[in-house]
């Protein structure tokens, strides 16, 4: 790995351990503050928005402007955001901290073109899972870490460490280097077809399958408390269990080819449906979200086929599009999430399994395939104009 590669890997295993602390326990705090699930679900929501909206003008921008100005405004909005979380003294304000917070997901596009153009001689999908793997090392000792907090503490006090351990994350982050913007060569402008028929396909399968992958997992954390009588504690393990499971499977599927390591993400969240619909003792739930890591996973991967789509120069944006539409699908997803477990709680698990069926079939015939060899073709007008 390139010194930047390195740097950046620890900037974000920092962050991760920072938003771990607090991320599963979101809607236990909302809880809390005295929402009911239907209204956590539209502010799950809100939260998608927030990080929908801003995806292609950030990706936009990294292509003109450069990528590491917009990696540093993620770092500093996520340290305010959590601080207006911990100093807030009731929903409202809450809110607009979790809003603030989910907005740092602009980092997405800009953080992926930048692992791209830092990889050395690292494959595309080889670069984004390991970098996602140091994330989720933080984020494995992150919500053991904010269980304990707490449980003896308070879920409020959480938020005020996670603001600490982000300022040392950016710190980390300032070291790296500014990467040069990238311009398409004028004689190949008129040539280039940016969206195409097979670059919309696969937008609307990967909306259809992210959605499949989220619709269980927003009330999860409510489920096990309310219905499976879980302590904070517990919780907080199973987040670290999911982290773990997000850093084994990036280390282990990220070496295949992403057509089949995005086929076995949907399989492993499907699985851990079923998981959290038919048991009822907290091993299997360890092994439940052991295999949800693979939601994450996928959106790593998904990243990496659109890699496949598109030219160099329009990497930013054609990852912000991609991201897009992965947060598009975690807006629905929240709100239907919301009324299912009103409803009747283990219906969002049984919903959510068959749906996942359906989108595994439809990925594996839509999904693009990338070369078998590990290289990465840029296609234009269907034909290939280059390898990086």
């Amino acid at each position: 790995m390139s010194r930047d590669l390195v740097l950046l890997s620890i900037s974000l295993m920092t962050w991760g351990v920072g938003e771990g602390m607090f991320f599963i326990f979101q809607p236990l705090y909302l809880q809390k503050l005295g929402a009911d699930p239907v209204a956590i679900g539209f502010i799950l929501a809100a939260a998608g928005v927030m990080m929908t909206i801003a995806h292609i003008p950030a990706g936009h921008l990294a292509d003109r402007i450069g990528r590491k100005p917009l990696l540093l405004a993620a770092w500093i909005t996520a340290m305010v955001a959590a601080f207006v979380m911990a100093l807030a003294p009731s929903l409202p304000l809450f809110v607009v901290g979790l809003l603030l917070y989910n907005l740092t997901a602009f980092v997405s596009s800009p953080l992926s073109s930048y692992i791209t153009a830092a990889r050395d001689n690292l494959s595309v999908t080889r670069a984004l899972t390991i970098v996602s793997a140091f994330y989720n090392a933080g984020s494995l000792l992150g919500p053991g870490l904010g269980g304990l907090v707490g449980e003896r503490f308070g879920l409020q006090t959480i938020y005020f460490i996670s603001g600490g351990i982000f300022f040392v994350s950016l710190i980390v982050l300032l070291f790296i280097k500014s990467q040069p913007v990238e311009i398409l060569d004028p004689d190949q402008v008129g040539d280039t077809k940016f969206i195409d028929r097979r670059f919309i396909i696969y937008l609307s399968v990967i909306f259809f399958a992210g959605f499949s992958m989220y619709l269980a997992q927003p009330f999860s954390s409510n489920y096990l408390q309310n219905q499976q009588g879980l302590s904070i504690q517990s919780i907080g393990l199973l987040g670290s269990i999911s982290s773990a499971g997000i850093v084994l499977l990036n280390l282990t599927v990220g070496n295949l080819n992403p057509y089949f390591g995005y086929l076995l993400a949907q399989l492993s969240v499907a699985i851990y449906s079923m998981i959290l619909w038919r048991s009822t003792g907290f091993p299997w739930f360890c092994v439940g979200y052991f295999l949800v890591g693979g939601y994450r996973m996928s959106r790593s991967l998904a990243t990496a086929l659109t890699k496949n789509l598109v030219h160099q120069s329009s990497m930013g944006l054609a990852y912000g599009i991609t991201e897009t539409v992965g947060s598009s699908a975690v807006i629905l997803a929240s709100a239907v999430a919301g009324f299912l477990y009103q409803y009747k709680p283990p219906l969002m698990y049984i919903v959510a399994f068959c749906l996942i069926i359906i989108a595994i079939l439809l990925s594996a015939r839509f999904i693009p395939r990338p070369d078998t060899s590990g290289r990465d073709f840029i296609p234009v007008n269907n034909d290939l104009i280059g390898k990086v």
